[in-house]
């Protein structure tokens, strides 16, 4: 058996070791270089250069197929005002062939002087007659070109449609569904690999796709499952069915974006009380108590993992209701042993955490979202207002009050970017919601892997595979013994190798040369 020795290293484990033994795909020992190269004499020696070694992380949230797309696609997350966002459109449908649909991603007018999307009539002109799909940062709504809306007449008239802004709810579905169906399977596989390779050069061995019927379709979901060589997938399907499904698609459970409700971006997250800028409205409920139990129920009783999409406080309350109807129905260690989770989870209160908590209920979460929408002056404040704009993502309270949390990026919504996640938890833009680097690094990885009831422990010990990433961290200084600097300003880690099991999945060719 082939084993490998790193050695130079700084090795996130206990004990602080300089050098670690790989034989196979399993860690075999840690110590000191002298004494590794004693006892292993004819393995392939690494020599790390002093890089910062540590298990690699999980993305528990992400969408390959839209994420690979916008990495040379229209990205418009960019774009500051209504002006550049038109002015990308003009210039990237100018550049291309004229045919199938134009797909585009990151528009967010919170950020925008206009403080508005454009029309219909704007991006008509923009486009020059081009059927375009730009989808929200929040992906719950979309703007489209009159070419395109016209393809998909069964999405007039449903809720969500606009006949001159954006498109949301059943609306979107409809016009997100025919503006993939004009993908190729060619485009969306290179796509997918994409987005892989671009996940595992920032340190990810593992990434869960949130798929469903409303977001990718099976083909996708079957396409990116059979790839290969790339960061490991563990698949989510986002629909209330017969549990056997699961198994059908080959994922691990019934969840992930099930929607309970939509996004506080484009106003469709369920509330109890209506937006501060939108008086008149309460967002979307898409499911019931009744509806959130019955499904619970049913993926407990075949031991199938269950989860929700669930953002507004209307929406929480419901899914804490179902899982409290459930737990009457199956018992709390019924559910506890499931280890259903629920994705977002923004609006939350301690109440309901601690209730959650105790069904064994993870918390798939965000932190970037904090980043970049979170403080007095962020999207949620604009839409909610101060008392509950500043209230999201309590990272803090969840732990305390017994939700493990796996940390996630969304992608498309924000970028792969694990440090800068764990910055953001740490950081929190609202006092006393932060949690520890320790934490915050345990949830993006050993986090990942329990969320997908996957017994690799995410640590850096022997007997447990080796999974981990190499980094090059600078000169920093450590936040806490043994991991780098996320302090505001501080320069991020960048990824030098990812290795899933054994097996090199990413090598940036520094190390070791």
């Amino acid at each position: 058996m082939r084993t490998v020795l790193l050695v130079n290293g700084r090795i996130y484990a206990p004990g602080s070791p300089t050098a670690m033994a790989v034989s196979g795909d399993t860690i075999t020992w840690l110590g000191d270089a002298d004494a590794g190269r004693a006892r292993y004499p004819d393995a392939e020696l690494v020599d790390v250069g002093g890089a910062f070694v540590a298990p690699a992380f999980v993305d528990a949230h992400v969408h390959a197929t839209s994420s690979g797309l916008l990495l040379d696609g229209l990205d418009l997350t960019g774009c500051r005002s209504l002006v550049d966002c038109l002015f990308a459109v003009r210039v990237f449908v100018a550049g291309r062939a004229p045919a199938g649909v134009v797909w585009g991603h990151g528009w967010d007018e919170t950020r925008w002087p206009e403080g508005r999307p454009p029309t219909r009539a704007e991006l008509d002109d923009a486009a020059s007659g081009a059927p375009v799909y730009l989808s929200r940062v929040d992906v719950h709504s979309a703007l489209v070109t009159s070419s395109l809306a016209l393809l998909v007449p069964r999405a007039w008239n449903t809720p969500g449609w606009s006949a001159r802004g954006p498109v949301s709810q059943e609306a979107h579905h409809h016009i997100r569904g025919a503006a993939r169906a004009a993908l190729s399977p060619a485009q969306r596989r290179a796509a997918q690999r994409a987005f892989l390779h671009h996940a595992a050069a920032r340190g990810v061995a593992a990434v869960h796709e949130c798929a469903g019927p409303d977001i990718s379709g099976r083909d996708d979901l079957t396409d990116l499952l059979a790839t290969t060589n790339a960061p490991e997938i563990v698949g989510y399907w986002g629909e209330r069915a017969d549990p056997a499904l699961a198994a059908e698609l080959g994922v691990r459970g019934l969840a992930g974006d099930l929607f309970a409700d939509g996004a506080i971006g484009s106003r469709t997250a369920a509330l109890t009380e209506p937006y501060t800028d939108d008086p008149t409205n309460h967002g979307a409920a898409y499911l019931s108590a009744a509806d959130i139990a019955e499904h619970v129920i049913a993926c407990t009783g075949a031991g199938v993992q269950a989860g929700f999409h669930v953002i507004g406080d209307a929406a929480v309350a419901a899914v804490v209701e179902g899982f409290a109807t459930a737990a009457r129905a199956v018992g709390a260690p019924a559910l506890v042993a499931a280890g259903h989770r629920v994705e977002h989870l923004e609006m939350v209160t301690a109440e309901q955490a601690a209730r959650l908590g105790a069904w064994g209920v993870v918390g798939s979460v965000q932190p970037a979202f904090d980043a970049a929408w979170g403080g007095t002056d962020g999207m949620y404040a604009k839409r909610l207002g101060g008392r509950r704009g500043t209230a999201l993502n309590p990272f803090a309270a969840l732990i305390d009050n017994g939700v493990s949390l796996a940390f996630g990026s969304d992608s498309p919504v924000t970028p792969v970017d694990p440090w800068g996640a764990i910055r953001a938890a740490v950081h929190h833009r609202t006092g006393g919601f932060g949690i520890s680097p320790h934490a915050a690094f345990t949830a993006h990885t050993t986090g990942g892997w329990r969320a997908a009831g996957n017994p690799e422990p995410g640590t850096l010990t022997v007997g447990a595979p080796a999974t981990y990433a190499v980094w090059d961290t600078g000169e920093q200084v450590a936040d806490m013994p043994g991991l780098p600097s996320v302090a505001p300003g501080a320069a991020l880690p960048v990824c030098l190798r990812t290795v899933l099991r054994g097996r090199v999945i990413f090598d940036g060719g520094a190390v070791g040369s």
